[in-house]
C-alpha cells in the first residue's frame, strides 16, 4: 500500500485489522474504516461517515466509530449492524473507551459529555438495538477533558484535563470520586492513561517526558505533600504525588501500559520503546531500550544543496 493511514488497530490478535486514512499522503478517504483481512489478503468491510472518522474501538462483540460529536456501535465482526448512536458533546480528540470484552458484569464505554469538562458513562448491559440507555454524567473537571482511561473490570474511569496538572479516577457505577492524584503544578498535555491490569496502579504520561506510576489499591504508598488550594483562606490540602516516575529523554510523544510484575512499558512517537521495572519504595530502572524506527532523514553525501 502506498500512502499514509490515520488510524489503524487489530481485532485482538486475529486477522482483522481496521484502518482510517489520514496523515500527509492520505491512502484512503478519512470519513470511512475498511476492515482487512491477513488470511485473505483483501478488504472485507467497508463503513462510510459524513464526517471524519477520528477513533474507532475493536472488541469481540462490538465495533465503535468515532466522529466529532457522534460515536457509531455496531456488533461485531459477523454481520456487523449498526446499534444505535450516541450524541456526544465536542470531541475533536476523538476520546472514548470501551471495557474489554470478558465475563464482568461492567460492561461499560465512556466519552466526553456535553458539558465542558463531563464525562458520560454508559453500560451495554442496558442497551439494546436502535435505543440506548441514558448514560451516566460525571463533571469531572472544570475545563476540556484531554485523556480518559477505563480499567478492564470496568469500574474505574481515570480523567486528566487540557490543563493536565491533576488525574481523577471515578467509580462508574455510583460516580463517586475515588481519588484524586497531582501529575505536577505546570500545565501539560496528558498523552496517556493506563490502568494494571489487576488496577492497584495507574501509569500517565505527559509532553513534560516524565512517565508518572501512581498506586491505586494502596494510596498510602504514595508521596504526599501539602499544596496550596487558591482560595480566599488559602487553605492547605494533601496532594498525592506519583510512587515513582521515569523521564524518557527525547520529552516525546508516549503511549504508556503495565506489563508483568510492575513493569511499565513506553512506546514512543519516535520509533523508541521502553521498558521500566518499579518497586513499592518508589525506586524505577530501565531494563530494556529498543528503537524500531529511524525517523531521521538520511542524505546522501553527493545530493544537491
Amino acid at each position: 500500500m502506498v500512502g499514509s493511514i490515520g488510524l489503524a488497530q487489530t481485532l485482538h490478535s486475529t486477522n482483522l485489522i481496521a484502518i482510517v486514512g489520514g496523515g500527509s499522503t492520505p491512502k484512503f478517504a478519512e470519513n470511512a474504516v475498511l476492515i482487512w483481512d491477513e488470511l485473505k489478503h483483501d478488504f472485507v468491510l467497508e463503513f462510510t461517515f459524513s464526517s471524519a472518522v477520528l477513533n474507532m474501538k475493536l472488541r469481540k462483540d462490538r465495533f465503535l466509530v468515532v466522529e466529532r460529536c457522534k460515536i457509531h456501535v455496531y456488533t461485531f465482526p459477523n454481520n456487523p449492524k449498526r446499534l444505535f448512536v450516541v450524541e456526544t458533546g465536542d470531541n475533536p480528540r476523538g476520546l472514548c473507551e470501551i471495557s474489554p470484552y470478558t465475563t464482568s458484569e461492567r460492561q461499560v464505554m465512556v466519552f466526553p459529555g456535553h458539558k465542558t469538562g463531563s464525562l458520560q458513562i454508559m453500560d451495554f448491559n442496558t442497551s439494546s438495538p436502535g435505543a440506548s440507555s441514558s448514560p451516566v454524567n460525571i463533571l469531572a473537571h472544570q475545563g476540556a477533558i484531554a485523556c480518559v482511561a477505563l480499567n478492564n473490570q470496568g469500574t474505574m474511569v481515570a480523567t486528566a484535563s487540557m490543563k493536565g496538572t491533576l488525574i481523577r479516577v471515578y467509580e462508574t457505577t455510583r460516580k463517586t470520586l475515588v481519588v484524586e492524584f497531582r501529575r505536577g503544578s505546570d500545565p501539560a498535555t496528558v498523552y496517556s492513561i493506563a490502568f494494571s491490569p489487576d488496577s492497584d496502579f495507574l501509569v500517565a504520561s505527559s509532553d513534560k517526558g516524565t512517565v508518572h506510576i501512581f498506586a491505586l489499591k494502596d494510596t498510602r504508598l504514595n508521596r504526599k505533600s501539602a499544596f496550596s488550594k487558591m482560595g480566599f483562606l488559602g487553605q492547605y490540602i494533601e496532594s498525592q504525588w506519583a510512587l515513582a516516575n521515569f523521564n524518557i529523554k527525547d520529552d516525546c510523544a508516549s503511549v504508556c501500559s503495565f506489563g508483568p510484575k510492575n513493569t511499565v512499558y513506553a512506546v514512543c512517537e519516535n520509533g523508541s520503546f521502553h521498558r521500566y521495572i518499579f518497586n513499592s519504595d518508589g525506586s524505577c530502572k530501565r531494563e530494556n531500550f529498543e528503537r524500531f524506527i529511524d525517523l531521521q532523514t538520511e542524505t546522501s553525501d553527493d545530493s544537491d544543496d
